[in-house]
């Protein structure tokens, strides 16, 4: 059985200004959620992490191997306009936010795509809701404004005015975060400087 509903996102419009995005209510089909939920892997401290770096349930692998296989690649590029079928990808999960967390920014050059999935229950609070923006010197001129439900999925192409943050929240915020690169180097480059980010963590959590 499928984890990704395809046909939900390629039935979903895409904004173009001020930069191509769009949002994805229960990109995780109904009977799958909760699965994929529990095996989301048990992260105790802030900061992305590469997915070897953790230990998922086989649920939440099953979704990693979708959502970097062939038939999304596809789906992404047709949806924004760029060849991403033989572009690397980079796939690294969160489960903590911490008060710096959120800040505006754009992403870095080497990323040509962000798509973020959450895995959140019924989120309430004010803080921690992406925010995609007209402008970044204001997190309040706000394009979209999206809890990170369970199931939801945020996507967009990055440029110099892909501008996102969000309010400050400390505690669980669950996500896993696939960025098609520019190239192999940029994927291995970014992905170095989450392990060392990672194990450095690890050690003043463990001091």
């Amino acid at each position: 059985m499928l984890i990704l509903d395809l046909a939900r996102f390629d039935q979903t419009p895409l904004t173009s200004s001020p930069f191509k995005h769009l949002v994805v209510s229960d990109f995780i089909t109904g009977g799958q959620k909760q699965t994929v939920m529990r095996d989301f892997p048990a992260i105790d401290h802030a900061g992305l992490l590469p997915v070897e770096a953790t230990r998922p349930g086989p649920s939440f692998m099953a979704l990693i191997d979708e959502l970097t296989g062939p038939e999304v690649a596809l789906a992404f590029s047709r949806k924004f306009g760029i060849d991403l079928t033989n572009r690397p990808t980079m796939v690294t999960v969160r489960g903590r936010a911490q008060e710096k967390d959120g800040r505006i920014h754009t992403d870095s050059e080497a990323k040509l795509i962000t798509a973020l999935l959450y895995f959140n229950e019924d989120w309430q609070a004010q803080g921690g809701r992406l925010r995609l923006l007209r402008r970044g010197d204001d997190l309040n001129d706000v394009i979209a404004e999206v809890p990170p439900d369970l199931g939801t999925l945020v996507a967009f192409q990055r440029s110099d005015n892909s501008f996102h943050g969000h309010e400050p929240y400390v505690g669980v915020r669950r996500y896993v975060m696939i960025n098609w690169m520019a190239s192999g180097f940029s994927a291995q480059r970014e992905l170095m400087r989450h392990r060392v980010s990672a194990q450095a963590k690890r050690l003043l959590n463990y001091a």
